[in-house]
Order: C-alpha cells, then structure tokens, then sequence
C-alpha cells in the first residue's frame, strides 16, 4: 500500500498535470494567455512541492542553493533582455533543458552501475536516447542561439562530404547506443555517446539558414521535451515525463504549423540549406530595372488622416526599432479622427511564432484587432492605406507571381491589393530569404526610410497639425 508520502505526491502530480494542460491551451489565444502562463506555473509549483517530499533526497541545502543560483539568473535575463533578443533566449533555455535530459541520464547509469544493480534493456535504452537526444538539443540550441545573436553567421555553414561526414556521426550514435542497450559496453561508452551527440547536434544546425531558426528552435524544443520524458522513465517520475511529453507535443505541432505557413516541408527547412545562395545578381538587377519612391513624413500622415481604415503591417523592423508603444500611439490618434485602424499578423513574422503578438499585447493592442492572414487578406482590396512597418518576406508578392522566386508559394500577406501602400524601412536591405522585394517597387508603393520609431513618432506629430 501506498505510505502518505508516496500518496501525496501522487494526488499533488495529477494536479500539476491537469493545471499544465489547462494552461498550455489557454496560451492558444492572446486574450488568455497570461491566465494560462499563470496556471502553468502553479502547476509547476505544486509538482515541483510535491516532488521535495520524495525521501530519496539527499540534501535540500543543494537544492536550495541551485534554486536560488537559477533564480538570480532567470530574473536578470527576464530584467535585461530585450524584446528582439527573446528569441534566442528561448533557444538558449531550451538547450539548458537539453542538457539537463542529459546529464542526468548520464548520472542515472553510472549510479545504477556503480551500485550494482542490473539494468533492464527498457531502462538501458531510456537512458541511452534521453543522453543522445538531450545532447543534440543542446549543442543545437547554442548554435542556433549563435545564429540569432548573429554571433555566428546566419548563413548556412556548408562543407564538401557534409551530409556524409553526419552521416557518420549519427550512425556512431546509434552503434554506440546498440552497444550500451545490449550490454557489451562499459561507462566509458556512455560519455563517447554524449560527446558524440553533442557534435551531431552542432553539425545538425549548422548547415541551416537563420531565417529557418525559428522553426529549428521548435524542432529542437520537441526534442528536449522528448529527452525530459525518457529522463522522466528513468527515474520513475510521472511527472516528468507528462510535462515532457506535452513540451514534446505541443513543438511537434508547432513545428508543422509554421512549416505550413511558409509553404515548406520540415524536410526542406532542415536539409534545404534555405538562404545559402542569397539573391545577389538578381536583386541588383531588380533593383535597376525598377523605380523607388519614396515619401515624406507630412505626406504619410496626410495620408492616414484621410484614410478610412488603415491595416498596420508590423515585421522584425518593428521589434529591431521597439516601435511597439509609437505605433500603437499613432493608431490611437488615427481612431480618435474616426479610422478604422487593425494589426496584419503572418503566423511568421519576427523570429519567433507569436513574436509580433507578444510585442503588441506589451503596448496594450486590442486583442480584437489582430488579425491572421486568413482574417485580413480578403480586407485588403477595400483597405485605403496599408502601413508596413518593418516587413519584408511576408508581403513579398513574388511569393504568390513569381513561379521563379525562391519563396514561390509562401502563404503571404496580400498587402500589394490595398489602394495604397506606406513601407517603413531603414534601407532597401532583404529579409530572411535574401532576395528583393517587388512590393517596394509596386507602383502604389511609398517608400518611408528611416528608423521605425523615430518615423512613427514624426508622423504622429505631424498627423496632430493635419
């Protein structure tokens, strides 16, 4: 029979487990989505109380210190890093929960070996793929961290007999973890498979663009999900492995959704090298044959002043400039003149799934006037004014004309179809994909060059004397 002990944590595990599912599908919406970061986080308190009562607990003082080294850490990144930088910061996070899958696999078989006890083939291969899963996310997070923080170059980094050269990787991984499963190996085989995923996880990321790392990150994020479960079996706790098998699910998901929007495979996202060969020639010679013009700050605010309704496009520029509180200042002005005004969302745009609506619901946007591509793009033809702040690859038409284009059938924001179109842009620099953009040459184009904030907040002023 079960002890009070053994009881308790039982009941407080189910608990947490019930509050991480209600939690993790009230984040489907912007509108519940700090009630569910609230009740995920209970859950996590509760399982992580229950847990303390566990009598196989050394020392409590070992925890506490490693809690509060975490949470010092954890508060001065949550203080100090900015918007734009939060990408990377997931990737960063997610290896560590990688590494940490690991490094207890790891443990976990050299405690059992050294206390002699026999481990099964279904325990021995838990261990074996939280280790090689584990140390794959987490080499392949700090690269695609490195990616982001554009400490490494956001182009795929591609060598002769590469996809060899991993191919050999991976089956080391997989002789190795035979051998350890099987019996015929020594702990020494279990660091040779650590160190030899570690590297399979760096190469893994490598050769893949950075405007593909927002899907990477996913991926990877599935992966340490998976590698917490298997962790989670091996150290019989439930709990562990239902929070990595909803971490697990939910990237899975997440994974495909985003591969959807950018009309691609998740096979040619990871093998595509997407990026390698940016549209240099090409684009110059676009750039030639085509007229630019450009705009003024007082005839862009004439412009949204006599606008009926306007749609307001926001991209990485946007979060690179922190434009978020100026734009949604401007948009209130525009409302008070009796504007209809709304927010474009691309399931894609930023560096990150949500990244747009994160940085809106911070200025305090309406949840209500944010709208998917679905929901807008049939608004677009009877739309006076589209303002385009920092947005490139999602509104590129060549996506939707070109058969040509690099990005041929990406999902896009049909902006080319309003009756006049602002583009808010520091240079005529290309996005993600590297190739040029036929809306900035589109003859209801207007160009506004500059920072996105410091324009926003001139217009605005201007708006004010129209």
């Amino acid at each position: 029979m079960l002890d009070f002990h053994e009881s308790a944590i039982a009941v407080a595990y189910i608990v947490a487990a019930v509050l991480f599912i209600f939690g993790l599908k009230q984040l489907s919406s912007p509108a519940t989505a700090r009630a569910g970061n609230r009740l995920a986080a209970l859950g996590m308190f509760v399982a992580l109380g229950a847990t303390l009562l566990d009598r196989q607990i050394i020392s409590f003082w070992l925890i506490a210190g490693g809690t509060l080294l975490g949470a010092a850490i954890g508060i001065y990144f949550a203080r100090t890093v900015q918007m734009t930088a939060m990408p990377q910061m997931v990737a960063l996070f997610n290896g560590m929960g990688g590494g940490t899958a690991a490094l207890v696999s790891v443990a976990e078989y050299l405690r059992l070996s050294r206390d002699g006890i026999l481990i099964g083939m279904g325990e021995s291969t838990s261990i074996v793929l939280g280790t090689a899963i584990g140390a794959i996310s987490f080499t392949g997070s700090l690269i695609a961290f490195g990616k982001l923080q554009e400490i490494l170059s956001g182009k795929p980094l591609q060598f002769p007999l590469q996809r060899l050269l991993n191919a050999l990787i991976l089956l080391s991984v997989l002789v190795l973890g035979g051998l350890i499963v099987s019996g015929r190996a020594s702990t020494n085989a279990l660091w040779l498979l650590f160190a030899t995923a570690l590297v399979l996880g760096a190469m893994f990321v490598l050769p893949i663009g950075g405007g593909d790392m927002p899907v990477v990150i996913s991926i990877l994020n599935s992966l340490t999900g998976l590698a917490a479960a298997l962790t989670g079996f091996v150290l019989h706790n439930q709990m562990l492995v239902v929070a990595g098998v909803l971490v697990g699910a939910s990237g899975t998901l997440l994974t495909l959704l985003m591969s959807r929007a950018m009309n691609r495979s998740v096979g040619n996202v990871l093998f595509g090298a997407f990026g390698a060969a940016g549209g240099g020639a090409a684009s110059t010679a676009s750039t030639e044959q085509h007229t630019i013009r450009q705009t003024t700050v007082e005839d862009t605010a004439i412009a949204l002043a006599y606008a009926r309704s306007v749609v307001i496009v926001p991209g990485y520029g946007l979060a690179v400039a922190e434009a978020q509180h100026t734009v949604r200042e401007l948009a209130t002005d525009l409302e008070k003149r009796g504007v209809d005004v709304k927010y474009a969302i691309h399931p894609v745009a930023g560096r990150m799934p949500g990244h747009m609506n994160v940085l809106l619901a911070e200025a305090n946007v309406p949840y209500d006037q944010l709208l998917e591509m679905e929901q807008v793009n049939g608004e677009f033809p009877q739309t006076d004014v589209v303002l385009v702040v920092g947005a490139n690859d999602v509104v590129n038409p060549a996506a939707r004309d070109d058969p040509t284009s690099s990005i041929y059938g990406m999902p896009i924001l049909d902006v080319d179809r309003a009756r006049n179109i602002i583009v808010l842009k520091r240079s005529m620099g290309h996005g993600f994909a590297g190739i040029d953009n036929a809306l900035f040459y589109h003859e209801k184009t207007r160009m506004l060059f500059g920072d996105a904030r410091q324009s926003l907040t001139q217009v605005g002023q201007a708006l004010k004397n129209a």
